[in-house]
């Protein structure tokens, strides 16, 4: 076998090369080629390693490539994050990226297909809760798909979410702070839950009529960004792995509960299988899992594209 070299991709060229828009372009792509199961996605897993584990994350598209990522749960801020993409016939590495970039820019991705997919289409108003860097890489992502022109965000921190909303300015995108997460919320045609907050960030009655809510935070039972709650309170309730949801340990938020059984495939609804919002006054929640294999297919894009 001929020798070839893997490409390398670092977090600068994912910055430049996957751009929100790219980004829920191919999106939607793996969510249909998962659908139809020429994408695999099996749940995450993980290795117990005392003080943490390490996670993966596996996926295949069959006759292209398998891979995988790995991270850890140590909780060190600047923990690289490692995918990796195997030639689907020689097994040969094809590319490495060593990212912390890749991650929230794949969850974006996903949020920006649920929220283009299932938000009433004439929706410009959107509610933040919170500050990280997974909120901006959603914000940045629906703002891709959507155009927003009333923007709040509640953090609890009040010096980030101001240095937060100077930010997203800086990029583009205007937003403002506000005192509470009711403020951000009330009114809004679409929300975006994004923290780490290990109770539930949003109060169900403050979601308007007809709204889009995403929830991408903590959502296992004992700690969790959103409850059964506010399951119960959408119409329809959409996920990015139905299966994912079965393998939590601790259990995922819904387990056991009827809502679980309410949630429907966001790539069932892409690929126009199965129905999505079907009224501007229905209420749509999104739960974010995180659709395993989805980084290792952004980065083989990435690679067919030229970007090195």
């Amino acid at each position: 076998m001929t020798q070839r070299h893997p490409t390398v991709i670092t977090d600068q060229e994912i910055a430049i090369g996957l751009t929100p828009a790219r980004g829920a372009s191919w999106m939607r792509e793996a969510l249909v080629d998962a659908h139809h199961g020429r994408l695999h996605t099996p749940p995450r897993v993980s290795a117990d390693l005392g003080d943490g584990r390490l996670v993966f994350t596996a996926g295949a598209l069959d006759g292209e490539w398998y891979g995988f990522r790995s991270y850890d749960s140590f909780g060190r801020d600047a923990g690289d994050q490692v995918i990796v993409i195997h030639d689907w016939y020689d097994g040969a590495v094809k590319a490495v990226a060593i990212s912390n970039e890749l991650g929230p820019r794949r969850v974006g991705a996903i949020g920006a297909v649920a929220a283009d997919v299932l938000a009433n289409p004439l929706a410009t108003s959107l509610g933040l809760i919170g500050s990280g860097v997974q909120a901006l890489a959603q914000l940045q992502a629906v703002a891709a798909v959507r155009r927003l022109t009333d923007i709040a965000v509640f953090g609890r921190d009040p010096v980030r979410r101001e240095a937060f909303c100077a930010r997203a300015n800086a990029l583009g995108i205007g937003a403002y702070p506000v005192e509470s997460a009711r403020d951000a919320v009330a009114g809004k045609q679409l929300v975006l839950v994004a923290t780490n907050s290990a109770t539930p960030a949003i109060d169900p009655a403050w979601i308007s009529p007809g709204a889009f809510v995403t929830t991408l935070g903590p959502k296992q039972q004992g700690r969790a960004e959103f409850g059964p709650d506010l399951i119960a309170r959408a119409d329809l309730a959409v996920t990015d792995s139905i299966a994912q949801t079965h393998a939590y340990d601790p259990p995922y938020v819904l387990a056991g509960t009827p809502e679980h059984q309410r949630l429907v495939s966001l790539g069932a609804i892409v690929a126009g299988e199965r129905p999505g919002r079907i009224d501007p006054d229905q209420v749509v929640v999104f739960c974010s899992v995180g659709l395993a294999g989805t980084e290792a297919y952004l980065l083989n894009r990435l690679v067919e594209h030229g970007v090195q």
